[in-house]
């Protein structure tokens, strides 16, 4: 009997697990190919994942509402196209480094390598575990709070501190340089302190929604990891806002596609970030990983009021129109839910416009694990001093905010600021005749 084993896909970058929220199929079901199998959802994406192959569900080993490691067999095909005899042997499997605590050798841990977990930790919960030195038999003892008793970082940092460790021990057999010791006890998350808020009477309490607590959880993260600091230009785009005006309807009835300001800022940005190729990477504890290729994140509103950002990419090998075209597709299908997980993936710069809800400027969090992030304002008709033969005139231009948050472990302010000035040069000297 051929078999297929479908596992939990890596729905983005920094995504290390999902939730199984609906399932389309149960086990005995004939399933076609790209048939749709399962929905999944993290704090990024919800999406429908389809069948590779044609055949019959033989095994289904997670239910809806399991929080799932990536590379997790969640199902098995029989190819076969008959019933399987055997589902009963048939158990998921994990992929190496996803899921399951590496057990440590004889020298290093005495008995410990006979002990195997029983239950699922995230990456994130082995790499506390593992600073802190708490062997595998010590982590099975700890009560999770999570969905199926699963242990999440808090209950392993309220551990920590009832046992009383505040720093990372260090082995006395080992010599670790004081910088390296100091590095590796930053990277420790602590727990935030809880703050008692009093309910009266009138108030209404609203549960966050599964997407919302990811959302909030990535954005604690990002302000813990990165030392934001945020920039912020003035820019004239008159040039841009009359080109605009006048070719909108040409460009529509010739493409069939809708131009709006964010394709002309994302050229830009993309423009910008070949100049300024530092802001275009990532950090990995004290390594920069430089990414070669220009994959802007956008950030777009879904109807329900969660935050997506769908991933444009090799932006800087794509003209305007491409780039809109892009955009449109991305924007259409955030809001009809209809992205796939390869729409999220891969990005290395974001921008979110502030101006689509008419807000001049704002401070936006850095989308890890990326550096940086670009917020445009509203376009505002203003006053301004201008220089004419006869002397200096106030006339009226069309005026917007850009704001820079980049990461001040390795863009300092006069790179970053130097990025956020070239990013409005370029639109301030926008091409008024530029055809189309």
């Amino acid at each position: 009997m051929s078999e297929f084993k479908i596992l939990m896909p890596k729905l983005g970058e920094s995504v290390q697990e999902a939730t199984i929220t609906k399932w389309f199929v149960k086990e005995g079901d004939k399933i076609e190919e790209d048939g749709a199998l399962f929905e999944v959802a993290t704090d990024k994406v919800d999406s429908e994942i389809p069948s590779p192959v044609d055949g019959i569900i033989a095994k289904i080993f997670f239910k809806e509402g399991d929080v799932v490691p990536v590379g997790v067999t969640v199902a098995v095909i029989n190819l076969d196209g008959e019933e399987s005899d055997s589902t009963e042997a048939i158990k998921p499997e994990k992929s190496t480094d996803t899921g399951k605590i590496e057990e440590r050798s004889p020298e290093s841990s005495g008995n410990e390598e006979n002990i195997k977990p029983t239950r699922f930790y995230s990456p994130l919960v082995k790499s506390i575990a593992k600073s802190e030195n708490i062997s595998i038999s010590e982590l099975e003892t700890i009560s999770g709070s999570g969905a199926g008793g699963r242990v999440q970082k808090a209950d392993v940092l309220k551990y920590i501190e009832n046992r009383g460790k505040a720093t990372i021990p260090v082995a006395p057999a080992t010599s670790v340089s004081s910088d390296v010791s100091e590095s590796k006890s930053l990277s420790v998350p602590h727990a935030a302190p809880k703050v008692s808020v009093s309910i009266g009477a009138n108030d209404q309490i609203i549960e966050m929604d599964r997407v919302r607590k990811l959302i909030a959880e990535h954005m604690v993260m990002s302000k813990q990891v990165s030392p934001h600091v945020t920039s912020v230009v003035e820019a004239d785009v008159t040039n841009l806002v009359l080109w605009r005006n006048r070719v909108k309807d040409q460009f529509n009835e010739k493409y069939g596609e809708k131009i709006t300001f964010m394709p002309v800022f994302t050229e830009a940005v993309a423009k910008a970030l070949t100049e300024y190729p530092l802001v275009n990477s990532s950090v990995d504890e004290t390594r920069i990983i430089m990414k070669k290729d220009v994959n802007i994140g956008i950030a777009v509103a879904k109807p329900d009021g969660n935050l997506v950002v769908p991933v444009i990419r090799n932006a800087e090998q794509k003209n305007l129109v491409g780039l809109t075209k892009s955009l449109n597709q991305l924007a259409e299908g955030a809001r009809k839910n209809k992205l796939t997980p390869e729409d999220f993936q891969g990005g290395t710069f974001t921008i979110t416009n502030f101006g689509s809800f008419r807000n001049i400027i704002g401070t936006p969090i850095i989308n890890q694990p990326q550096v940086a992030i670009l917020a445009t304002g509203s376009i505002e008709k203003k006053p301004a001093v201008m220089e004419t033969p006869t002397g200096d005139a106030i006339v009226v231009r069309h005026k917007m905010f850009l704001s820079l948050s980049y990461d001040h472990r390795i863009i300092d302010g006069a790179y970053g600021g130097a990025f956020l000035r070239r990013i409005a040069d370029i639109l301030e000297s926008f091409d008024v005749d530029r055809e189309i």
